[in-house]
C-alpha cells in the first residue's frame, strides 16, 4: 500500500457525511421542510417544519444546531490534521502559521460574503464579523490548545471558559440595566458590541458573532478535537469509541438541561447551557454516524452527504452568489403547473436542492475540492 492510499484508508467517511448532513439544511433541505408547514394534515410534519427556523431568544430548535455542529466537526478535523502532522514531525511553528493563515483567510472570505458588494468607502455600512470568521478563530484557538495541552487540560479550558462567560454575564453590571440582565436590550454581550464594534450589528443593538460570544463558541471546536482524539485512538475498540462518545454526549445534555434552569439555553447569546446542549448533541450524532458508516460499514446511503461534505466551503459561497431557486424556476415552472399551487414553494426548494447537489457532484467527479 502506498503512502497516499494508506492516508485515504484512514479517512473516516462518517466525518465527511456528518458535515454534509449538516450543510444539507442550509443548502435547501431546511427550506424544503419549512415550506411543508400547514401543507399536510400531519402534525409531525408541522412540528418538524417549525424546527427549521431559529428561535428568537431563549429556547432551542434544530436549526439552532446547524452552526454549532459545524464548529464541532471543524474541531474533529483539526484533531485528525494535527495528529497526522505531528506524526510526520512537522514543527509546531509551521502548524501555528498554517492555522493563523487559515483564520485570516476565513475572516476575509467571511467579510466579503457578508458585505458583497463591498462598499469600501462606507465603512459604517459594513459588517466585520461572520460565520466563516468564527470558524477561523475557533479552529486557530483549538490548534493552540491542542499543541500545548493534553485532552484533560483542554477539557478544563472548556469548563473554565464556559464558567467565566457565565460569571461575566451575571456579575458584570451593564450601565442602565445592572448585572445579570439577559434580556435582548440589557445583556453584557450587546453592551460590549455597541461600545466596541464598528459597522453594522446584525441584531441592530448587538451581534451574535462578535466579540464576547467568540469565547463560548470556540469551545465547541475544542470539544470536537476531543471527539477526534477518541475516534483516532488506537487504545479503544470501535464499539468502545461509540460508547464513550455517547456517554459524553448524554452527560453534556444533562448538564445543559440543569444549567438551563438558571442560565437559559440561548443561541443568540451562545449561552454556556447552549454550548453544553449542542456539544452533547454533536457527540451523539458523531457517534451514530461513525457507528453506522465506519463500524457497521453501511456506507452507500452516506454518499449523498459525502458529496456535500467534501465541498462545504464551495456550497456555502455558491448558495450566496448563485440563485439555485431562480434556476429551478426557470427550468421547471412549465412542469409545475400540474401540481396544486400550495406545494409550489416546497417543490421549488427541493428542486433547487437537487441542482445544488448536482453542481457538487460534478465537482466531486472531477476531484475538485476547495480546502483552506
Amino acid at each position: 500500500m502506498t503512502e497516499n492510499s494508506a492516508a485515504k484508508s484512514k479517512r473516516l467517511l462518517s466525518i465527511d457525511a456528518l458535515r454534509g448532513f449538516d450543510m444539507l439544511f442550509i443548502s435547501g433541505g431546511g427550506a424544503f421542510i419549512y415550506y411543508l408547514h400547514g401543507k399536510t394534515s400531519l402534525a409531525w410534519v408541522d412540528a418538524l417544519a417549525i424546527q427549521m427556523e431559529h428561535t428568537t431568544w431563549n429556547g432551542f430548535t434544530f436549526y439552532d444546531f446547524i452552526f454549532p455542529l459545524f464548529l464541532f466537526i471543524s474541531g474533529v478535523s483539526v484533531s485528525f490534521s494535527l495528529k497526522r502532522n505531528i506524526e510526520k514531525g512537522v514543527p509546531k511553528t509551521q502548524l501555528y502559521k498554517k492555522a493563523f493563515t487559515r483564520m485570516v483567510v476565513l475572516m476575509l472570505l467571511g467579510f466579503i460574503y457578508k458585505n458583497s458588494p463591498v462598499h469600501i468607502f462606507e465603512p459604517s455600512s459594513l459588517r466585520y464579523v461572520s460565520v466563516l470568521g468564527r470558524i477561523g478563530i475557533a479552529t486557530f484557538a483549538t490548534t493552540l490548545l491542542y499543541l500545548n495541552f493534553s485532552a484533560t487540560k483542554r477539557l478544563f479550558w472548556v469548563i473554565g471558559i464556559l464558567l467565566a462567560y457565565y460569571a461575566a454575564l451575571f456579575l458584570i453590571p451593564v450601565p442602565g440595566h445592572g448585572a445579570g440582565d439577559l434580556s435582548f436590550e440589557g445583556n453584557l454581550v450587546g453592551w460590549i458590541d455597541r461600545n466596541v464594534m464598528p459597522g453594522i450589528l446584525i441584531q441592530k443593538i448587538y451581534d451574535e458573532n462578535a466579540i464576547l460570544t467568540q469565547f463560548p463558541a470556540l469551545t465547541l471546536a475544542v470539544l470536537g478535537a476531543w471527539a477526534g482524539d477518541i475516534l483516532n485512538s488506537k487504545n479503544l475498540t470501535e464499539n468502545r469509541k461509540v460508547i464513550k462518545l455517547l456517554i459524553i454526549g448524554v452527560s453534556s445534555i444533562v448538564i445543559a438541561l440543569i444549567w438551563n434552569l438558571h442560565f437559559p439555553i440561548n443561541k443568540r447569546l451562545w449561552s454556556s447551557s447552549f454550548i453544553a446542549l449542542t456539544g452533547g448533541m454533536a457527540f451523539i450524532e458523531m457517534a451514530l454516524f461513525y457507528w453506522l458508516i465506519d463500524v457497521l460499514n453501511y456506507r452507500k446511503w452516506a454518499f449523498v452527504f459525502k458529496v456535500i461534505g467534501m465541498n462545504s466551503l464551495v456550497i456555502y459561497f455558491a448558495n450566496h452568489f448563485i440563485d439555485f431557486r431562480f434556476t429551478a424556476k426557470k427550468l421547471f415552472d412549465g412542469v409545475l403547473v400540474i401540481f396544486d399551487e400550495r406545494w409550489y414553494d416546497s417543490i421549488i426548494a427541493l428542486l433547487a436542492l437537487g441542482l445544488v447537489w448536482l453542481f457538487l457532484y460534478i465537482l466531486y467527479r472531477n476531484q475538485m475540492f476547495l480546502k483552506i
